[in-house]
């Protein structure tokens, strides 16, 4: 059995700030994670909206905060975790390979964007298709692109990138929307805005950089080409947490139940970032979260 103070799981945005933090607290920080640091902003080009950095590319961004916590004697470890158990003062964070004996747990899993399930969709992530248009909407400026989806998030989207881009297609498969009806008619007042209802895409067109994509009404079943340079996808996220519904409270979306504390409802397990019940899901609240959660757990230690 490896002792440590603090084990973190995930070593996305969230993930990396607390080990950070964590570490900088006097504790000894292990990070486990099953792919590779960084979470889904490696994907990302550019980031332009973290505070203090102008620009600078996903990967740079994570590499910078996996450097840091590593430098400040943050062990890292490419392991899944499979499993956690609560022995009151002791957890036990199970893996393939080990496990491992800590104090506190911080499960910093992030959150997948649902996909289409296109033929080349992940291909095409960051060549005009993105998942995110608060972080790369700025970059398809004056340009006709598309949003999938019908909840909120679809919505604020469309309205986000009617601010820069030329015209804005909303797609929705079906003829009423989940999210809020005041921002349906604001969408509706827009004249750049576009709604293509009972539809839904079927395929992404371009070699390289997208070019358009097919969608096909549901109800007539014809099929058009609209000709788009950006695809936004918003038809909801997908947590990891099942490994760990047996420990902490999930909600019907499968998020994990903590507020600003980070603090869940399992003494020593804290939840940061896109993996927590939370309204807004951005850098910088990931890495603010990553700071909490490091320092409510350091706490819990005293």
């Amino acid at each position: 059995m490896i002792l440590y103070d603090m084990i973190i799981v995930g070593a996305g945005t969230a993930g990396l700030t607390a080990a950070i933090y964590g570490t900088r607290a006097g504790k000894r920080v292990l990070i486990l994670e099953q792919t590779t640091y960084g979470g889904q902003i490696i994907n990302t080009p550019d980031i332009e909206n973290y505070p203090g950095i102008a620009h600078v590319s996903g990967f740079e961004f994570a590499k910078g905060l996996y450097d840091q916590a590593i430098s400040l004697g943050a062990v890292y470890k490419a392991e899944k975790v499979t499993g956690i158990a609560d022995n009151g003062k002791v957890k036990i964070v199970k893996t393939a390979d080990r496990e491992y004996e800590t104090s506190a747990v911080i499960l910093a899993t992030g959150a997948k964007n649902r996909p289409l399930g296109l033929d080349r969709e992940q291909e095409m992530v960051g060549s005009g298709v993105s998942y995110c248009a608060t972080c790369d909407g700025a970059f398809f400026r004056k340009m006709d692109v598309a949003v999938v989806g019908g909840g909120n998030t679809a919505l604020e989207d469309a309205a986000f990138l009617s601010n820069y881009c030329n015209k804005v297609y909303v797609i929705h498969r079906r003829d009423q929307f989940r999210g809020d009806e005041k921002d349906v008619a604001s969408l509706r007042d827009k004249e750049n805005v576009k709604f293509v209802l009972d539809s839904v895409v079927t395929g992404i067109l371009g070699f390289g950089m997208l070019e358009g994509i097919l969608v096909k009404n549901v109800k007539s079943g014809a099929t058009e080409e609209l000709k788009v340079s950006g695809l936004f996808i918003a038809i909801g996220q997908q947590p990891d947490n099942q490994p760990f519904a047996d420990l902490v409270e999930l909600d019907d979306q499968g998020y994990i139940v903590a507020d600003e504390s980070c603090e869940t409802g399992t003494p020593g397990i804290f939840a940061a970032g896109d993996c927590r019940t939370k309204s807004v899901r951005q850098l910088t609240t990931a890495a603010a979260d990553g700071a909490v959660a490091a320092l409510a757990a350091a706490k819990y230690m005293e």
